[in-house]
This record gives structure tokens, C-alpha cells and sequence, in this order.
């Protein structure tokens, strides 16, 4: 990519929502902000920007170790694997990665989307990679079918999130992928009905220097804020009175990958 091509990659700048809806009700919202990043452009990313650089400290980073495996390969090298493994076929395609970057050495992603698009431009898949606050991480391998503006996937739970929320529990995806604006909400339900509803939702702004020097004054250390927050929301839960779950055993396979009845399409 020469100096003069448009950048795929992108800022989304908006909020992130938590509503829980029993056995207590909380709500919670937050400004934020994402980085769209193209794998293909991260070292694109680092030659363009003054504030950013790829595996290497700066005021923003991002550190292919930080996903994945983290193992040595390339970010883009594990995604195709993965999707090779599953039966995903994106060779030649765009793989976009929607997370947030380290903010002075720092980041801690709850949740990162893989946008898989074949060779034709199509979305192929999105894979899920979640975190937990115990050093944890486990991804859903979502396959999408169709052509249509809205994402509708479905899943089980096969990983621990949060220590007030079950294993037995479905999750429901929807997403808008990245446009002039993104949108993702996410559903869980257990036997008794809806828990939880979580959203994140931005508009689209260039990559530049400008646009991240403005962030960091608008939103300082927002990746640390963002394990603040959780404890200390976690902290509003308990007082609530919420039921604690005991922490199971991470699941053995690192992925867990569909299609499941009813899921992967779009509409």
C-alpha cells in the first residue's frame, strides 16, 4: 500500500450499554472508542501514523499478541488458519478487526470482532473474541449466509464471563457491520427468559493523527477505565444482592464455531 491509497481502517467513536433485566435491574453506559484495523494495513498503520505503532510502545499500539493466540505469527496467519479449520473459506479477502487499542501500553478488549469477508467482498464469518478478568479468552466462529445490512446470529454459552451470570444460557447476535456507523447487540437468555442485553454502537471517523490526539484528550486512559469500571460495576452488582457463579474450567477447544439451528443469517 503506498502513502497516497485511502486507509480501509477507521476510528468508530460512540458508547458502550449493559442493561441487565433479572433477577435485578442495572444499566450502565460509557463513552468509547473502537479502531476498525484492516490486518492487512498494520504495518501501513505504523509507517502513516506519528501515535501509532504496531508491537512496539506509543502513545496507541496494537499488539497482534494481544489476540489470537498470541503466539509469533502474524494476526491475519491465525485468522486463516482458524477459518481454514472451520471450513471458512476467506483466502484473498478482507479481515477487519473491530477492538481498542493500547492506550500507553495498556488494553484490556472484553470483546473483539473478526469481520471475514471472502475474496468477492462478501461477509463470510465474524469470530467473537472474549475475555474475561481472569486471563482468559475464547472465541465463536459465527458463519454468515445471505446479503443483507443486519447480522443475525445465535450461539450456547461455553465460556465465563462474569461471576453473575450463568453457563446455561444462549447467546443472540446482531450486528451492523462497519459502515458510516457500527452496531452490535448482544442478547443472553437463560431457561427463564432475557438477562442481559449489551451494546456498542459508533460513528465512523478517519484514521489520523488529529482524530487520535483528540480521543486521548476527550477519552484519557479510556482502556484503563475500562477495567475500573467493570469492578466497580461488579461492585453496584453484589450490593444488589446478585447471585454469584462459581468459575468453571475454560473450555478445552479455543474456539467454538457454528453454524447452530437458526443462526448465521442476515436480514
Amino acid at each position: 500500500m503506498t502513502s497516497t491509497q485511502p486507509l480501509r481502517s477507521a476510528l468508530y467513536l460512540g458508547s458502550v450499554m449493559h442493561r441487565r433485566l433479572s433477577p435485578r435491574r442495572h444499566r450502565l453506559r460509557y463513552r468509547a472508542f473502537w479502531m476498525l484495523i484492516d490486518l492487512d494495513e498494520t504495518g501501513a498503520l505504523s509507517e502513516r501514523l506519528a501515535l501509532f505503532s504496531r508491537n512496539r510502545f506509543n502513545l496507541f499500539s496494537f499488539h497482534d499478541a494481544d489476540h489470537g493466540d498470541g503466539g509469533p505469527a502474524s494476526l491475519r496467519a491465525y485468522v486463516d488458519r482458524t477459518l481454514s479449520e472451520h471450513n471458512v473459506d476467506c483466502r484473498g479477502g478482507r479481515i477487519a478487526l473491530l477492538c481498542m487499542p493500547r492506550i500507553l501500553g495498556y488494553v484490556f478488549n472484553p470483546l473483539s470482532i473478526y469481520f471475514c469477508h471472502r475474496a468477492d467482498g462478501s461477509l463470510a464469518a465474524l469470530l467473537y473474541e472474549v475475555r474475561n478478568t481472569f486471563g482468559e479468552m475464547h472465541s465463536y466462529l459465527l458463519p454468515v449466509s445471505g446479503d443483507a445490512p443486519l447480522v443475525h446470529q445465535h450461539c450456547a454459552k461455553e465460556f465465563y464471563v462474569s461471576p453473575f451470570l450463568g453457563m446455561d444460557m444462549t447467546y443472540d447476535f446482531r450486528v451492523a457491520p462497519p459502515g458510516e456507523r457500527i452496531s452490535v447487540v448482544v442478547a443472553a437468555d437463560d431457561k427463564r427468559g432475557p438477562v442481559l442485553v449489551a451494546s456498542l454502537s459508533g460513528e465512523r471517523r478517519a484514521l489520523t493523527d488529529r482524530a487520535l490526539a483528540a480521543i486521548f484528550v476527550s477519552l484519557p486512559l479510556m482502556t484503563l477505565k475500562v477495567m475500573a469500571a467493570i469492578h466497580w460495576e461488579a461492585l453496584k452488582i453484589w450490593w444488589k444482592g446478585m447471585r454469584l457463579y462459581p468459575r468453571p474450567p475454560a473450555p478445552r477447544q479455543a474456539v467454538t464455531a457454528g453454524p447452530v439451528p437458526g443462526g448465521g443469517d442476515r436480514r
